[in-house]
C-alpha cells in the first residue's frame, strides 16, 4: 500500500517512518509537514493510506479530509484524544493517541491492509491470488507453491525458504518487505525480525516461540501482540 504521512512535528514523522518500516508491506511515497503540500500530493498521486495528524497550522487534518473528493484510507495521528469522535464521523480507519505504541500502530495497519485488500476483491471479484511465487537464486527463477513453504529466514542480505517435505531450502538476495509483498498476507506473518511463518503450520505454541513445521522458532517482542491476534492465542 501506499502511503504518505502528514506531521508538523518532525520527531512523529521519525516516529512513524520507523514503525512502517518494521511493519513492512508498506510504501512511504512522502512525509510532508504541511497539509496544502499533502492536498496536493493526494490530489496528483495514487495513495491508498494516509497517516494524518489533526492539529496543524493552515489546515487541520479533520478540515483536509473535508476538502477530498475521492478519500483514501486514513488513520488519525495525534495528542488530543477529544478529536476521535470526529475522526470516525469522518470514516478514518483508526484514531491513534501519541505516543503511539508499536502493538497499537500495528494494529491499526493490519486494519488498513484488511480493508484494502477487501476493497481490491470487491473490486474485482473474479481475481484469484497466485498460489505460487518465482524468486531468484544463483541463476535461475525458481518457482514455488506458497502452500508448501513453512518458513522464510533472514540471514543478513539473503533469505532462506523452507519447504515442506524437504531437506532442501532456496535461498535468495531478496528482502523481508519484497517477499512479504508477494505472499498471501492471510497465510504468512512475520513473527520475529528474522522470521516469517506460514500460519497453516503452526502447530503449538511454547512460551515465547511457536512450533513451525519441525522447528521452534522465536516470538520477537515487538511481534508478539500481532502474532498473538492473528492465531486466536
Amino acid at each position: 500500500m501506499k502511503c504518505i504521512i502528514v506531521d508538523d512535528e518532525p520527531l512523529a514523522v521519525d516516529l512513524i517512518v520507523a514503525y512502517v518500516e518494521r511493519v513492512g508491506n508498506l510504501e512511504i511515497v512522502a512525509t510532508t509537514n504541511d497539509p496544502l503540500e499533502a492536498l496536493n500530493l493526494l490530489q496528483t498521486e495514487e495513495i491508498e493510506l494516509v497517516f494524518l495528524d489533526i492539529e496543524m497550522p493552515n489546515l487541520t487534518g479533520l478540515e483536509l479530509v473535508k476538502t477530498l473528493s475521492k478519500l483514501p484510507q486514513f488513520i488519525f495521528t495525534t495528542a488530543y484524544p477529544q478529536y476521535a469522535l470526529d475522526g470516525f464521523e469522518l470514516n478514518a480507519t483508526d484514531y491513534l493517541v501519541k505516543p503511539i505504541p508499536f502493538p497499537r500502530f500495528v494494529k491499526a495497519v493490519s486494519k488498513a491492509r484488511e480493508f484494502h485488500e477487501l476493497k481490491l476483491k470487491e473490486n474485482n471479484p473474479l481475481a484469484v491470488q497466485d498460489d505460487f511465487i518465482f524468486v531468484k537464486s544463483e541463476y535461475e527463477n525458481i518457482k514455488i507453491k506458497t502452500t508448501d513453504i513453512t518458513h522464510i529466514e533472514g540471514l543478513k542480505d539473503y533469505i532462506k525458504i523452507h519447504i515442506h517435505g524437504s531437506s532442501r531450502s532456496t535461498l535468495t538476495l531478496m528482502s523481508f518487505k519484497d517477499i512479504m509483498e508477494k505472499l498471501p498476507t492471510q497465510k504468512f506473518l512475520r513473527i520475529h525480525r528474522s522470521y516469517i511463518i506460514n500460519i497453516d503450520y503452526v502447530s503449538s505454541h511454547q512460551k515465547n516461540k511457536l512450533v513451525v513445521g519441525n522447528e521452534r522458532l522465536p516470538i520477537g517482542e515487538t511481534y508478539k501482540n500481532e502474532v498473538m491476534k492473528r492465531l486466536g492465542i
